[in-house]
């Protein structure tokens, strides 16, 4: 048995008012389309629903109880179509939007050009994240979302499907031993000082940017704390120890006395969005969905017609 939400709506209120008139006012019905409405209804159900004479209006125990069992359900449609309102509402306005790398940068602003068609009441504010505190601003409200380096294991942030990846590089001065190579091993990380990032970060990013051992348990040291990239180059080129990095600072920040050393058994770096999971609005929802449109396409792109890999960042 098929009911449409009028006869629906329009039982529950005449079940209120217990007066066609005030029903059809509250409807902005004829009375005439309340009767019908209710009329039909309780055709579907089989029997009256309302004791009707000239002086008053009255449910009948079936329509008591039809009531009661609508009225639960009625409610939560409702509240449903308003949240689904209000997150259509929340799609408009200014979206802060961090990013990490440069490559991410790039995807952030592609995905606020492609945004401007379907959604042009919302404009993206774009600002670098600090390396030595990749949540704190996501945290305290200055950003909506962070295009960040994955895994993120924060139990109040949310986060979507990774977007980019990248291998790994190691970042040593050009006059050290590991420098001529054409790649490297993990195992090689116990012959140089690893330059560490100061800061807020999390023992499990930490432990991804300095590893204490390599894999074969060997000791790495530790070498001097950077708070930026510049600054961590800059300590590099001097000989004073080594970066883990991803591969797009070779591209982004070649500088004479560094020398960027792919490694072969390093997994790669991957890169997607985080946000504040009580705050998964329809702005963040819809930069999410447009950027994994974004990144679907630059992934086709990059591997050409002839399927091959791009280069990395891909």
């Amino acid at each position: 048995m098929l009911t449409d939400r009028d006869e629906l709506e329009c039982f529950l209120i005449l079940a209120e008012e217990l007066h066609f008139g005030r029903t059809a006012e509250r409807m902005l019905l004829s009375r005439a389309r309340i009767s019908q409405l209710t009329q039909r209804l309780e055709r579907r159900v089989g029997a009256p629903l309302f004791l009707r004479t000239s002086r008053r209006v009255a449910l009948t125990a079936l329509g008591r109880q039809l009531r009661e069992d609508l009225e639960p359900h009625h409610r939560g449609i409702e509240a449903a179509l308003d949240r689904a309102a209000a997150t259509a509402r929340a799609a408009d306005g200014v979206l802060h939007v961090g990013f990490s790398t440069p490559p991410a940068g790039e995807l952030v602003l592609k995905t606020a050009a492609a945004l401007r068609a379907s959604h042009p009441g919302l404009a993206v504010e774009v600002c670098e994240v600090p390396l030595s505190d990749p949540y704190g601003q996501l945290r305290s409200g200055d950003f909506d979302l962070a295009f960040a380096e994955f895994p993120v294991r924060e139990a109040d942030l949310g986060e979507g499907p990774e977007l980019l990846t990248e291998d790994r590089v190691l970042a040593v001065a050009a006059g050290h031993p590991l420098a001529g190579r054409t790649s490297l091993s993990l195992e090689d990380l116990a012959d140089v000082p690893l330059l560490s990032i100061a800061g807020a970060l999390p023992p499990y990013r930490r432990e991804r940017q300095t590893p204490a051992r390599t894999p074969g348990g060997r000791p790495i040291a530790r070498g001097p704390e950077v708070t930026n990239l510049q600054e961590a180059l800059m300590l590099v080129a001097a000989g004073r120890g080594a970066l883990l990095s991803a591969a797009h600072t070779a591209t982004y920040y070649s500088r004479p006395g560094v020398v960027y050393v792919p490694f072969e058994d390093a997994a790669p770096v991957g890169y997607g969005l985080v946000w504040r999971a009580a705050d998964n609005t329809g702005a963040v929802r819809a930069f999410a969905r447009a950027a994994e449109r974004v990144a679907a396409g630059a992934a086709a792109g990059a591997a050409g017609p002839a399927g091959a890999a791009g280069d990395a960042p891909r």
